[in-house]
């Protein structure tokens, strides 16, 4: 994990109110408590295989080949990614759907406020990147639209 993100965060953390973050990136984590006095920063190996499993579960094997073909939109932030606006909702957008610029495609939460994510080209949904619930980093592709 870059130090320049660990840093980062712990500066986000310092201008809020948030007590603590925990944060994975593929086998990596880093941990932050502002309240701990002994260690402010920790960074372990994960100990299990399971959330590399996950990781390579959600994005299908074919995706370097359809990021290449169409329009990526990045997360703006590290947050939680949600498709729709509540849990019993249908999802912003599916494959296959048509977005124009400017329609929400997500939402991301961050810092307790959702983010509405919005598309920056239009054409056509070809892949959602993320699951529901999952925790995305800053600049991580979400979408693939052509």
């Amino acid at each position: 994990m870059d130090i320049r993100k660990v840093k980062k965060l712990i500066e986000l953390i310092e201008e809020s109110d948030i007590a603590e973050i925990e944060i994975h990136e593929g086998e990596e984590s880093v941990r932050i408590n502002r309240y701990s006095s002994t260690q402010p920063v920790t960074v372990a190996q994960a100990p299990a295989p399971v959330a590399a499993a996950i990781s390579v579960e959600s994005q299908p094997a074919a995706s370097p080949i359809i990021e290449s073909s169409g329009h990526t939109v990045k997360s703006p932030m590290v947050g939680t990614f949600y498709n729709a606006p509540s849990p019993g909702s249908p999802p912003f957008v599916s494959i296959g759907q048509t977005v124009q610029k400017g329609d929400v495609l997500c939402i991301i939460e961050a810092m307790k406020i959702l983010n509405q994510i919005e598309s920056d080209a239009a054409g056509v949904v070809k892949s959602v990147l993320s699951d529901n619930g999952q925790a995305v980093e800053f600049d991580q592709p979400l979408f693939i639209i052509e």
